[in-house]
């Protein structure tokens, strides 16, 4: 373990809210866009909610952040997938590209709303622990959003983006790139153990909190 009890508890602390809410609300929106195309499914399962019980993965939303605060410091995690039934669209790779992209749009929104939730701490409290606590999960809630939006427009199946990139595709050509997904997640693992996926991701990520935090005056 790299970091004492106390650490630990205040890095799962100060990071358990804004994960928690960015997966949740990701997979909300997606639910909420296919609700509105036409598709009940999400909704017919209670899943176009907040209510984080209603879409933990044990394994990617407990296990996986837990583990990951105990040796990085840093969380990441996953929530159970809304599920989506193209069938209930009119147009259904555009629709479901419209689906795709709600997920990292509402992430964009929610570091929007972190940035601010900072100036409003900072407006109402005097300095103080409080105050730095507030502003520690302000931050991370802006961090984990962008990484969450940078990383799911990739535009690899699974991924929202590979969905995303499908939907404008002509149809001939786009079944031909839906196949990629069932190599997907193996395309990201081999980017993540080579070292690639950051190089790709963090350039995005800082160029994004450098936009919200000027947007915002942080």
């Amino acid at each position: 373990m790299s970091s004492s009890i106390p650490d630990l508890v205040y890095t799962i602390t100060v990071w358990a809210i804004p994960v928690l809410f960015a997966i949740t609300l990701h997979e909300a929106a997606h639910g909420w866009v296919a609700n509105k195309l036409g598709d009940p499914t999400a909704k017919n399962l209670g899943r176009i909610t907040i209510n984080p019980i209603k879409h933990i993965d044990p394994m990617g939303t407990v296990v996986v952040p837990i583990f990951l605060a105990m040796v990085s410091g840093f969380i990441m995690g996953w929530a159970k997938p809304v599920p989506v039934d193209a069938r209930y669209f009119k147009s259904p790779l555009l629709d479901m590209a419209l689906v795709a992209v709600a997920g990292p749009a509402s992430n964009f929104i929610m570091a929007c709303f972190w940035a601010m939730f900072i100036q409003l701490a900072a407006a109402l409290l005097p300095v103080s622990h409080l105050l730095v606590f507030l502003a520690d999960v302000g931050e991370k809630g802006i961090y984990i959003n962008v990484i969450l939006m940078v990383l799911n427009l990739l535009p690899i199946p699974p991924l929202d983006g590979g969905r995303v990139v499908t939907g404008i595709l002509p149809p001939a050509i786009a079944v031909q790139y839906m196949r990629l997904e069932r190599f997907g997640m193996l395309i990201i693992l081999l980017l993540l153990v080579s070292g690639l996926l950051g190089k790709i991701l963090w350039p995005l990520v800082l160029h994004f909190v450098k936009l919200i935090s000027t947007i915002f005056g942080l």
